[in-house]
């Protein structure tokens, strides 16, 4: 499978020539062409063409537009994806649209891949397309004990048929990390179905709410954008010490970042 832009361990954004209208309003000059890649990604879904190569694909041109109006995106350990054999859960915290935009083009290269996903996802508008193409495993957020059961039952189907799982085990989307608000579903369905854990770190709060609809609000590229994939972990025991690996690993990565002004 071919890798694309991502053939190291490491990616930083180069640095490139802004036009002047990405200077001088950079959040309406990334919208202006975001949304035109998502109706093309919905129109291709609603044909039933929406694979995994398109969705990587729409992914790298979000990459590409966000860095076109000057955001700088750092990637970290991508050989710990990249060198883990077979499925795998990937396990990270929640902050902002970004992430849930970026991840395909960074992990479906490497490895199949869907999301753990809000049920309210499906049925956005013009995603909605997008998102059940990618056959994700739809929970309600509302109900803890058939949320797990779903991601039991769904996950292990996904994961035996070699797609890989990211989920955002926080309660809600936050530019801080609070361990406490981090459930053990993804530490649960690893351990039932034995396979590793792929710890991720990001710092995506240069995405930031909108006014109106939280999900799109103003980008401010003076805010690093940093992704970092942790050593492979297998579970083992109750996997305690593993979900205090993940936490660990996180809170760690976004103090090195706060205090680099990443």
């Amino acid at each position: 499978m071919k890798e694309g832009f991502l053939t190291g361990s490491t990616y930083r954004t180069a640095n490139a020539e802004l036009s002047l209208i990405s200077k001088a309003v950079p959040t309406l000059s990334f919208y202006a062409r975001f949304f035109m890649v998502v109706l093309k990604a919905s129109r291709l879904a609603q044909r039933g063409g929406y694979d995994g190569a398109a969705w990587s694909g729409s992914s790298i041109e979000v990459l590409r537009l966000l860095e076109g109006i000057g955001l700088s995106v750092q990637i970290f350990g991508l050989d710990n994806l990249r060198n883990t054999e077979g499925p795998c859960i990937i396990i990270g915290n929640h902050m902002s649209m970004m992430e849930t935009l970026l991840l395909p083009g960074i992990v479906q290269p490497l490895k199949p891949v869907t999301f753990v996903v809000k049920e309210s996802l499906l049925h956005y508008p013009v995603f909605k397309h997008v998102m059940r193409a990618r056959n994700p495993v739809a929970v309600s957020r509302t109900n803890p004990r058939q949320d797990l059961k779903t991601v039991m039952e769904e996950g292990e189907k996904r994961l035996r048929q070699a797609i890989s799982i990211i989920v955002f085990p926080q309660t809600t989307r936050s530019n801080s990390f609070d361990p406490e608000q981090m459930s053990s579903i993804g530490v649960k369905l690893a351990k039932k179905c034995e396979v590793p854990i792929i710890p991720l770190a990001l710092k995506t709060d240069a995405w930031q709410n909108g006014k109106y609809i939280k999900d799109f609000g103003s980008i401010d590229v003076s805010k690093k954008t940093c992704f970092a994939f942790g050593e492979p972990l297998s579970v083992a025991g109750k996997g305690t010490e593993e979900q205090l690996a993940i936490n660990t690993y996180i809170a760690g990565k976004l103090g090195s970042w706060t205090d680099s002004n990443g």
